[in-house]
């Protein structure tokens, strides 16, 4: 029995290390394209905002492979990412709370495939977000991806 319990015990460590190493990053400017492969001179998938969250999911040299919130994986020039952490609204609507309780004053809803900015690690559901116009409050996690 032992045995199986230190193999079984050691991948769980190793899925729960790996689940544990996601890195998100934003992108840095509007309008730049995607690739189906690491050169500008492949297929560019799709364009995106500024703002816009991937999850990086490798790096090679300029380039770096990237998830969206659909699952959608592609190429972007290294370059045009950020570290600031946005998260994109995946709900209807998201309102963002003046507390992170549900019954906390409402400080302002945020549309379906909205952005805001990551302010400090979720707590109890809820997470701490800036909306580009200033505006502070708490979001519930699950509203959002990019966390």
């Amino acid at each position: 029995m032992k045995r199986l319990v230190y193999p079984l015990a050691l991948s769980l460590g190793l899925l729960a290390h790996s689940a544990a190493a996601l890195e998100f990053r934003s992108v840095k400017e509007t309008g730049v394209a995607l690739y189906e492969a690491p050169a500008l001179t492949s297929k560019k998938l799709f364009v995106v905002s500024r703002y816009y969250p991937v999850e990086v999911l490798s790096s090679q040299k300029e380039w770096s492979r990237v998830r969206d919130a659909t699952g959608g994986i592609a190429w972007i020039p290294a370059a045009a990412l950020s570290k600031q952490r946005w998260l994109l609204i995946t709900a209807d609507k998201a309102e963002v709370r003046a507390a992170p309780a549900n019954d906390g004053p409402l400080a302002y809803t945020v549309p379906k495939d909205g952005v805001v900015e990551l302010q400090e690690p979720p707590k109890g559901g809820w997470v701490k977000v800036r909306h580009r116009d200033g505006s502070i409050g708490y979001a519930r996690i699950t509203d959002l991806w990019g966390l």
